[in-house]
């Protein structure tokens, strides 16, 4: 229990500094917001990370029952991270996701399953986000960004960065690819009238760089202290990245 003691006291100032007093704003793209169409499309194409990321929970589960803690610890920054919200452009918003540590930890899949839990807590409890939505915002928060965030480590630790470097690349990319990725969603669905979805897609992108990029680089710091915090305990990051 004594291992657990400081990163749950961060996460509780983390609690009391920002979620606290913050103001409810749309989660990602708020309810509604996504034609029926597109809705379903993007819960079609979500649906099978989570229930992969089902099993490879499971299996950590068997594997290592002594890690559901840290797995839950991991759900609860990724809650509390998504939850402090800038507004953006109409619709949508700016946040850290949280994700990028998780899946550094134990992969793309779970964090997918942790992240879908989280976006839908929130959208009942907190009216943050929808159940409309929630497709779109779990494959871009849940899926896109994990998996940029995994391959981003795995890559800077081939090129020769040390731990750190790569915790922060790898979380900070990790959140920025979630926007990119918004913003392609938001294009396709509402596409530009003269220069079509990579007009519009440019738009969200240059509207969302103002407040996401200082947030990217914000969260990647606090990443690499959260790494450093968890290696101490566990001898660094698990091996069960896939």
């Amino acid at each position: 229990m004594k291992k657990a003691i400081k990163p749950l006291s961060l996460l509780s100032i983390l609690y009391l500094l920002f979620l606290a007093p913050a103001e409810a704003h749309g989660m990602h793209i708020m309810e509604g917001f996504l034609p029926k169409g597109w809705a379903l499309f993007w819960f079609a194409v979500s649906a099978p990370f989570f229930l992969l990321g089902l099993f490879q929970i499971r299996k950590v589960f068997q594997k290592q029952p002594e890690k559901k803690l840290l797995m839950a610890l991991s759900g609860a920054f990724i809650f509390l991270l998504s939850a402090l919200k800038i507004p953006s452009v109409t619709g949508s918003c700016s946040h850290p996701t949280g994700t990028g540590i998780s899946a550094l930890l134990f992969g793309p899949m779970v964090t997918t399953v942790l992240g879908t839990i989280v976006l839908l807590f929130q959208a009942i409890l907190l009216a943050h986000g929808g159940l409309t939505t929630l497709g779109a915002n779990a494959f871009s928060m849940a899926v896109a960004g994990p998996f940029v965030a995994v391959a981003v480590y795995k890559l800077s630790k081939k090129l020769g960065a040390n731990g750190f470097v790569a915790v922060f690349l790898a979380t900070a990319l990790g959140d920025l690819a979630t926007y990119v990725v918004t913003s392609l969603q938001l294009a396709v669905a509402f596409p530009d009238p003269a220069g079509g979805v990579a007009a519009s897609a440019a738009k969200f992108m240059m509207i969302f760089a103002a407040t996401q990029v200082p947030i990217a680089i914000a969260e990647g710091i606090l990443s690499v202290f959260l790494y450093d915090r968890i290696a101490s305990y566990e001898g660094g990051l698990h091996e069960n990245i896939n």
